[in-house]
């Protein structure tokens, strides 16, 4: 009998793994090949996320558009050299100060990140992170990549910062991801920032949107079909919807945001990655795979990058390129889903 099972599982993770090819995977993401300990670490979760019993039974703040695009108007210029990450930490700094919190800074060999936190009712309950990184690549403005995902992050601490709810929230602005993860990697390298963390949501691109037939590409070899009809997408040519891509060994963060979409919103596309990603190892290139490593469940959600975007790591990547129903759309999707996963004790 647990022949046929490792039999079942290799075929399973087998097709998966022909399906996302590496080289689809680099182009998507882009950023160097990072050193990653590729240990199977178990869960540090002192227990999995439940599920609510109802949809749409969680309060769900509604986004204000407007201060998501003065967000990105204020971020949107190259953030790689040190002066302008400096002036990036700043801005975030004061905009979590003005909201309550307080910005912590936390240095690391070639970058800093930011944190900051709202403790829960629930001691026992865990927390949840929001992360975006902050930095661009050389001579590109980075409005989709990533002022976007910062200023998702600075409206759900406006939304959710002051709301007592059981888990503790908490935000993170990593440093250097275009240089290899490194923000990250820093951060899940302390244990104390891991301890309790129930999950982590990250955002990398989530403004760009491609409405004329032909516009979304997917990786070759990938059977996106199930996926996409699971999720309502009638035009699979055209990049209208926001991916969630997570480890499927934590599937109710990837359900939490299926759950949250609304006819009025993006279609959300789910893809779980079975064994942390050991067999594609290119789905590891955002700020979510380190967290993978360490056993806590990550997301990441995007809007495909240059699968979808001519812009991607461009001098182009201005707010003229930016789709604002649909940026708004995506930061409502987000607020709805961590909303959700706030509420939830154990």
């Amino acid at each position: 009998m647990k022949q046929l099972i490792w039999i079942a599982l290799f075929i399973m993770v087998a097709v998966v793994a022909v399906g996302w090819r590496s080289d689809s995977w680099q182009r998507l993401s882009g950023v160097p090949a990072v050193s990653l300990d590729r240990n199977i670490h178990t869960s540090q979760n002192p227990s999995p996320l439940p599920l609510p019993a109802e949809k749409n039974t969680f309060f769900q703040p509604k986004i204000d558009p407007s201060r998501l695009w003065k967000h990105v108007d204020s971020l949107a210029g190259e953030r790689d050299g040190e002066q302008s990450r400096s002036f990036t930490r700043d801005y975030i700094s004061q905009q979590l100060q003005t909201l309550g919190f307080s910005a912590e800074l936390q240095p690391f060999d070639r970058g800093i990140n930011v944190f900051a936190e709202r403790k829960g009712t629930d001691s026992n309950a865990g927390a949840i992170l929001v992360a975006a990184h902050y930095d661009t690549v050389p001579n590109s403005p980075g409005a989709d990549d990533n002022a976007t995902g910062v200023a998702v992050v600075l409206e759900v601490a406006r939304l959710l910062g002051s709301r007592p709810t059981p888990r503790t929230l908490q935000v993170a602005f990593f440093d250097r991801e275009e240089l290899g993860l490194l923000g990250s990697l820093a951060f899940t390298g302390s244990d104390a920032r891991l301890k309790n963390l129930q999950g982590a949501i990250v955002l990398d691109m989530v403004g760009y949107a491609c409405r004329t037939p032909g516009c979304q590409q997917y990786p070759e070899g990938l059977t996106a079909q199930p996926f996409l009809e699971a999720s309502g997408v009638t035009s699979p040519d055209k990049g209208e919807f926001i991916a969630v891509i997570g480890d499927a060994e934590h599937p109710l963060l990837l359900k939490s945001f299926a759950e949250s979409g609304k006819a009025d919103l993006p279609p959300v596309v789910a893809l779980p990655v079975p064994l942390k990603g050991l067999l594609t190892p290119d789905v590891l290139r955002s700020d979510h795979a380190p967290f993978w490593y360490k056993g806590i469940g990550a997301v990441l959600v995007t809007d495909t990058a240059n699968l979808r975007s001519p812009h991607y790591h461009q001098s182009s990547d201005t707010l003229a390129t930016i789709d604002r129903p649909f940026f708004a759309g995506s930061a409502q999707i987000v607020v709805n889903a961590v909303a959700k996963l706030l509420e939830l004790g154990n």
